[in-house]
């Protein structure tokens, strides 16, 4: 124990050391703590608005949390790394968070797309598009990277590139949590400015205490296949997280695209209202819309007509703004669709092109609607591709905090994510004072990030308790205790909590009973996904079970693991779910997916069984009959795949094409094949480490055995020095799969 303080006291005295060698100076926190926080500012921002930073630091210590505050000119990422490092390993007081305000250093990670929640892109495009703005470099202190380079374009500076190494831990499990403090800026504004007046409103903000009894929840249109039952589904989930909105005084509105045509309208109304505390807003976006509306639902036959002309409109001035043929695109469209010429007669009416833009302008939120708006939400969570895109100068999430509204906190993403994401994962913490930080280290992914203050909390008796015990509690009866509690998500704590605690043979049967006996849809989600690390006995009843399902959410992802696996053992389940569960879209939806990766033929034997001979299914011959068809197809399809694969015939780009496919059509069938690509010494170092990269992917396949022992045959070969990297970083991949990546 001696050793240990000794040590702790000289990291972090080095840490102090290594900012003092930047020629600048830390100021320490002002009160003694339990854990710590930490203002990062660049040297120029921070003579601006050191007034308001440090009151900042005294709002942040006034909730009992020391804080520190580091300036200085950061040239690269790696120094701030160090310095928080040494602060968190400060056993005194552990650092627990930090905020990034003005010009710091963007981390740009490439090479560990697996750890976003979807991007699968062509790492050979320009670098700042083929790469992920993640801060997880900053807070994540056991993942280890390479530094490539700084960008050269003078608008990208703050831009440096890392590649995860594959010795590195090949999952996230943050040590700390981060936000940044960088508004949104256009040519002529002054970012400086917005960052001194934002941390002027969140003083003023953060003199009040806010529970959380008001609360929206916004869905956009295409989202999660439009799907009635997923909603509902996280409807009974959210008043088994939050109760009290559900009760006279509290307050939920669900907002839908259906509701009305131009919905965002209804969106931002409820975004201003005095009353709002969290606003929860799914649906697709980019780094400057949040998507809702799409043309409308109708059934009758004038707005139907309105909805095609519109689209015909649009594809016409398409044409013409990408110099093709106009008349050729209407001869097409007249072909295609029936239609005739007077369809096209007010194309370029410039009524008709004014009309059109202002109605494609109502369908979604642009920025202009959002900038100092009055919004009153004082945490904004934006579960869309792209909208926290802060390594732009100008980004839609950044117009909540940064802007004259009333927003303290907005969660946002830096690239593209999952429609299936579990977004309301340990959402009821929020209520019993969780700080947003703690929180996003529960849900974050590579690209997930808080712009704002991550030291925000709603007001509530359990907030001091429950923060300091999330960071430092490591006592199995503190949590065993908090299991008890009738409360979602404070079991969904306790139950990941004792996960990481306790050995797997004492914790297993209790994530299993918590599964088939908790009244609670969430904390049973919890469980599920616990026992995933472990795939033993009692993971494998609970994924057969999983199929039977209340709780929408549930079934869907198991048919994620069920697919992931590949195995005999669940193609039962899987055609089971034709039978159960046709009528939730995106479970119908996701089961079409799986199809192609199970054993065909002993899916059709399923399909006799279940299906063609089953007298309780409607139309059971001709949903036999098409499934049948599709196996054909997709035995086929998987055949011409490994025979691709297998030939030696085929040109190098040819092959590489058909092993990057893997990475999202997972054919278990030719994992062999793929094995034996890479290890071959035949085979060019690229189109070997592609394949090695390839087999990363299949975290769960019930051949990761044989992919492991692939890589470790390559490992302990003469290979090159390439391949060797890429074998390390996918055993270590298949290796890491019992965390969420």
């Amino acid at each position: 124990m001696f050793l240990k303080k000794i040590k702790s006291t000289l990291t972090f005295a080095l840490a102090i050391s290594a900012l003092a060698a930047t020629g600048q100076e830390i100021e320490k926190p002002n009160i003694s703590s339990k854990t710590s926080f930490a203002i990062v500012v660049d040297s120029k921002t921070y003579q601006a608005v050191k007034e308001e930073i440090a009151a900042y630091k005294k709002l942040v210590e006034k909730d009992g949390l020391g804080t520190y505050i580091i300036h200085a000119n950061w040239e690269s990422p790696d120094k701030i790394r160090e310095i928080l490092k040494g602060l968190y390993q400060n056993k005194k007081a552990p650092l627990e968070g930090t905020v990034f305000v003005g010009e710091i250093p963007i981390p740009m990670i490439r090479d560990a797309q697996f750890m976003t929640s979807a991007l699968k892109i062509n790492q050979k495009i320009r670098w700042d598009k083929s790469s992920v703005p993640s801060d997880r470099f900053y807070d994540d202190f056991d993942l280890e990277f390479d530094y490539l380079k700084q960008d050269t374009a003078a608008s990208r500076k703050l831009l440096h590139y890392y590649s995860l190494k594959a010795e590195s831990p090949q999952f996230l499990e943050m040590d700390i949590y981060s936000a940044r403090i960088k508004p949104p800026v256009v040519e002529g504004e002054d970012r400086v400015q917005k960052i001194k007046e934002y941390l002027t409103r969140l003083v003023t903000l953060r003199s009040k205490e806010y529970p959380l009894d008001d609360m929206i929840a916004s869905y956009g249109h295409g989202y999660n296949s439009n799907a009635v039952n997923s909603i509902t589904g996280e409807a009974i989930a959210l008043k088994a997280q939050m109760p009290q909105l559900f009760k006279p005084g509290g307050s939920i509105k669900f907002l839908n695209f259906r509701n009305a045509d131009f919905m965002k309208f209804n969106l931002l109304s409820e975004l201003k209202r005095d009353q709002i505390d969290f606003a929860y807003m799914t649906g697709h976006g980019t780094s400057t819309l949040q998507l809702i509306n799409g043309y409308p639902y109708v059934s009758s036959p004038q707005p139907s007509m309105e909805n095609v002309a519109r689209y015909l409109r649009s594809k016409v001035r398409n044409a013409k703004d990408d110099d093709r043929d106009v008349e050729k695109t209407i001869e097409g469209f007249k072909n295609s669709l029936g239609v005739s010429d007077k369809w096209f007669a007010d194309v370029f009416d410039p009524k008709s092109i004014e009309a059109d833009s202002i109605y494609n302008i109502n369908l979604d939120v642009q920025i202009d609607d959002l900038k100092d708006a009055g919004i009153k939400a004082k945490l904004a969570y934006l579960n869309s591709c792209l909208t926290g895109s802060f390594h732009l100068d100008n980004y839609i999430a950044g117009y909540y905090p940064f802007s004259k509204n009333e927003n303290i906190a907005a969660i946002a993403n830096s690239v593209g994510v999952l429609q299936d994401l579990w977004p309301t994962e340990m959402m009821g913490l929020l209520k019993d004072g969780y700080r947003v930080g703690n929180w996003l280290k529960h849900i974050a992914y590579l690209e997930t990030h808080i712009l704002g203050d991550p030291t925000f909390h709603f007001a509530s008796d359990k907030a001091k308790e429950l923060n300091e015990a999330t960071v430092l509690n490591q006592s199995a009866s503190y949590w065993k205790k908090v299991l008890n509690e009738n409360n979602a998500d404070l079991q969904s704590l306790a139950l990941n909590k004792l996960t990481n605690i306790l050995p797997e043979k004492e914790v297993s049967p209790i994530l299993k009973d918590y599964y088939f006996n908790s009244a609670f849809e969430p904390t049973r989600m919890q469980a599920f996904q616990l026992l995933r690390r472990f795939e033993n006995k009692d993971y494998q009843d609970v994924l057969h079970a999983a199929k039977g399902d209340s709780y929408e959410y549930i079934r869907r992802r198991a048919i994620y693991d069920l697919t992931d696996f590949g195995s005999d053992d669940f193609t039962k389940d899987l055609i089971e779910f034709y039978i159960n569960d046709p009528h939730s879209e995106r479970i119908a939806y996701r089961a079409r997916w799986a199809l192609q990766f199970i054993n065909p033929d002993l899916a059709k034997q399923h399909v006799d069984a279940l299906i063609r001979n089953n007298p309780a299914v409607a139309g059971a011959d001709v949903l036999a009959n098409k499934l049948d068809k599709d196996l054909d197809y997709y035995k086929t399809k998987s055949d011409n795949l490994l025979k691709a694969i297998q030939n030696p015939e085929l040109s190098e780009k040819e092959k590489l094409s058909e092993l990057t496919s893997l990475r999202l059509y997972r054919h278990h069938s030719v994992v062999p094949a793929v094995i034996e690509v890479a290890k071959d010494n035949k085979n060019s170092d690229i189109v070997r480490t592609t394949a090695l990269e390839a087999l990363g992917w299949f975290t769960l396949s019930y051949q990761r055995d044989a992919i492991v022992e692939g890589c470790e045959a390559i490992l302990g070969s003469q290979a090159p020095d390439a391949v060797k990297k890429e074998a390390l970083k996918t055993k270590n991949r298949i290796r890491a799969a019992s965390h969420k990546i």
